[in-house]
């Protein structure tokens, strides 16, 4: 603190030239300097009485260096700005779901570490290993759900507004303050430049670190950010400059202190303002965009997205807190809300999608930057090139074009895809109206039994779908009176991002299922309505199995058709009228009095006409199974149950040959000998010890062989092969045989409805 007295006597003594050497050098002539630690009283000259004291401040340290580089990147007035380089590099940090990809990260570590250390060649399994984490991390990234997302956008290490103006800018100069309160660090401003093309860039800045998050408030603003951010806009306008903004907030700080200092009324008054200025706009969302803190810098020609950014009203944790009662319901909601950057391409309100490497910006912050400064150039490019009217009309009507809707209007197809459905609008048909439509049609179905005509399909079909929609119906009902509404829920969504990944689902998801389905079955007749769904059940059942049936007596009746038009074919029937002359000619009684010749003129007509009918049944969609004759195929049964058994035997009886002969003294000290050695050689045996190893091995192999080779075993196998081949011989003789009369008969096919996967689908 200072203070002087004087009177006018002693101001009218004192000279000029001795008032500018005080106020120059100092009190009294002593520079202050000297004085900048002391305390002094009081100092007489002229008749001025001066006292003065001074209190200790701490010193601000300023950014500019002692040095400052006149070459530096974006100009010496870089050196202004306090975002520096971090001194640490920043921490990795594994998001939940990454928790896969960590594993093969250990295992590329592990096998680099055991390739220094012993020096050996491991190029093919650490290619591999890298191979197999790039596929995994491609899947895992290329399927991301909502809250996934969610989570890279908010990761810590993602790259802030000022990574990115520093990369793709080739001078930056901050600018701050609102002029009317203090500088709030979590609005960054300043003028750049992209290849010679003057911009005003205008972002939220989040931190890198605790001690920055603290010191930029997490990236939420304050009322005198946005009335920073609203002078420079203002600036820019006069001066000409497009704007580009960096949205990147949870939302506006909501503390009392700012909703004092109008904080609705600061983003307010950017909206209205966005809309009127008179130079392009491109808005790019690099992570959050929450709320209105996100639109008073966000009302552009052309709103950007990266692929992992997100936009919402509500973030998922407060709008599941709101719906569902707890944050935990927050993937719900996520999904719900729409908040990632392909939904919000297809409801029109993002312009575009910046692509980001695999892994995140974060994995590859200078490339993803580059994207933007490409995405900045495209998108100025195409609206300096409109006059002002033009553009203020562009950016009016890409907003009022946001959820507008006519009455009575055709709705388009991509927005009707888009639009809510509504819950119950089908009219439910009551219990009497039901009885009577069902009651009628059972009676035109018996009709047409009695008159062998075709029932009526339409109307079965009809009945069938109804009847499915109302044992749904009734099915809800009687969950939801016995409470199990809600468990449900939340396993359909569990079982559709399962199904969304195109993986098995989880062991976890199928125990829930089966539970679920257990309690239902169990508590099922206890429902007030389990009369009702029962009655409409059995209808459904009832109505299926007709269906089926007429169904396969249409496809049967289809099928023999198709088989006598391949019969009745002239190549085909040509052919068995020469092959039936033959046989006559022959006066042969069986298949095996035939010749050779004859024989495989019969067995390749025989398998040609099986082609034939193996195509027609496979082009109605059916499965084609070969199956024998039961009494073939039961005597083939019995015939390889009696071998299988006495191999089994052989196999009992030669296991405790070897284990006798294992048990001897001699083999078993050879045995011990050869542990020895490999115990001896290690990882890296010697051309001695693998010699001696080998050796061993061979003479264990040879006194095995030699117990089995010299014992009566070797017999019983030679006996049982030539019983075996006899057999094989036997089956193949008798293949087939012909029958005295070839009279020639309509060929019939039955079908196994199983096989149909439509009928199984229907009932």
């Amino acid at each position: 603190m200072a203070s002087m007295t004087c009177s006018p006597a002693a101001l009218t003594g004192a000279s000029a030239s001795d008032l500018l050497r005080s106020s120059s050098n100092g009190v009294s002539g002593i520079p202050l300097k000297t004085l900048r630690k002391s305390r002094f009283a009081v100092t007489k000259r002229g008749g001025a009485t001066v006292a003065a004291k001074l209190r200790k401040v701490k010193n601000h340290e300023y950014p500019w260096p002692a040095d400052p580089d006149p070459n530096v990147k974006g100009g010496v007035l870089t050196h202004l700005s306090h975002f520096k380089p971090l001194k640490e590099k920043q921490k990795p940090v594994t998001l939940d779901f990454e928790k896969p990809l960590v594993d093969f990260e250990k295992k590329m570590i592990g096998v680099r570490r055991m390739a220094n250390e012993t020096g050996l060649d491991f190029s093919d399994q650490i290619i591999l290993l890298e191979n197999k984490y790039q596929q995994a991390l491609k899947d895992l990234y290329t399927h991301l759900t909502p809250i996934q997302r969610v989570n890279i956008a908010r990761h810590p290490n993602r790259p802030t507004f000022l990574d990115h103006v520093f990369s793709i800018t080739d001078k930056f100069v901050e600018l701050h303050g609102d002029r009317s309160g203090y500088d709030d660090p979590a609005i960054v401003t300043g003028i750049g430049t992209i290849d010679g093309r003057r911009y005003m860039f205008i972002g939220q800045q989040k931190g890198r670190n605790t001690k920055e998050n603290i010191q930029r408030n997490f990236g939420m603003p304050t009322p005198h950010g946005y009335r920073k951010a609203l002078r420079m806009m203002y600036y820019a306008d006069h001066h000409g400059f497009p704007i580009v903004t960096f949205i990147d907030t949870p939302g506006a700080y909501a503390d009392l202190k700012s909703e004092e200092l109008g904080q609705g009324e600061a983003i307010a008054r950017n909206l209205r303002t966005m809309f009127g200025l008179k130079v392009p706009i491109v808005s790019i969302v690099i992570g959050e965009g929450g709320s209105g803190g996100a639109l008073a810098i966000g009302c552009a020609n052309k709103l950007l997205m990266l692929e992992n950014a997100v936009f919402y009203v509500a973030s998922p944790e407060a709008c599941a807190a709101i719906l569902w009662k707890t944050a935990k319901a927050s993937p719900k909601a996520a999904e719900k809300l729409r908040i990632t950057a392909p939904e919000l391409c297809k409801l029109q309100i993002c312009d575009g999608i910046i692509p980001e490497p695999l892994g995140g910006a974060h994995a590859n912050p200078a490339w993803t930057s580059q994207q933007i400064k490409a995405a900045i150039n495209e998108s100025m490019d195409e609206l300096t090139a409109m006059d002002t009217e033009e553009l203020l009309h562009h950016r009016m009507h890409k907003f009022r074009k946001l959820g507008g809707f006519q009455e009575n209007a055709q709705v388009d197809p991509k927005k009707k895809f888009n639009m809510k459905k509504t819950e119950d609008t089908v009219r439910r048909t009551s219990n009497a109206e039901l009885e009577g439509e069902v009651e009628k049609l059972k009676q035109q179905i018996l009709k047409a039994k009695e008159s062998s005509s075709k029932p009526p399909e339409m109307a079965l079909k009809d009945m069938i779908e109804k009847l499915k929609m109302e044992v749904d119906h009734e099915y809800f009902e009687a969950i939801k009176a016995m409470g199990l509404k809600d468990r449900l829920e939340m396993l359909r969504e569990e079982v559709s991002k399962v199904n969304s990944r195109d993986q098995l689902m989880n062991p976890v998801i199928r125990n829930k299922i089966e539970k679920l389905q257990d309690e239902l079955n169990q508590n099922l007749s206890a429902a007030p309505n389990y009369s009702t769904l029962k009655y409409k059940l059995d209808m459904l059942k009832e109505f299926s199995k007709s269906k089926s049936l007429s169904d396969a007596a249409t496809l049967k009746q289809e099928i023999n058709k198709k088989f006598n038009e391949v019969m009745i074919r002239p190549e085909i029937n040509e052919k068995l009228e020469a092959i039936k002359a033959e046989v006559q000619n022959s006066g042969s009684s069986s298949f095996a009095d035939l010749d050779q010749g004859l024989k495989d003129k019969v067995l390749n007509m025989k398998k040609e006409i099986e082609l034939e009918m193996i195509g027609v049944l496979e082009s109605f969609g059916l499965d084609v199974v070969v199956v024998k004759s039961n009494a073939k195929v039961l005597s083939e049964k019995a015939s390889l149950s009696v071998f299988k058994n006495k191999v089994d035997n052989l196999n009992e009886e030669i296991n405790k040959k070897i284990e006798n002969v294992a048990s001897s003294s001699e083999l078993k000290s050879m045995i011990e000998l050869l542990k020895l050695e490999l115990a001896r050689a290690g990882n890296k045996p010697d051309t001695e010890s693998k010699s001696k190893i080998e050796a061993l091995q061979k003479q264990i192999k040879q006194r095995l062989s030699e117990a089995i080779i010299s014992s009566e075993l070797k017999e019983k196998h030679e006996e049982l092969k030539e019983k075996i081949s006899e057999m094989v011989q036997s089956s193949a003789a008798t293949d087939g045989s012909l029958q005295k009369e070839t009279k020639h008969e309509e060929p019939r096919v039955e079908i196994n409805l199983g096989a149909n996967r439509s009928f199984a689908q229907c009932m």
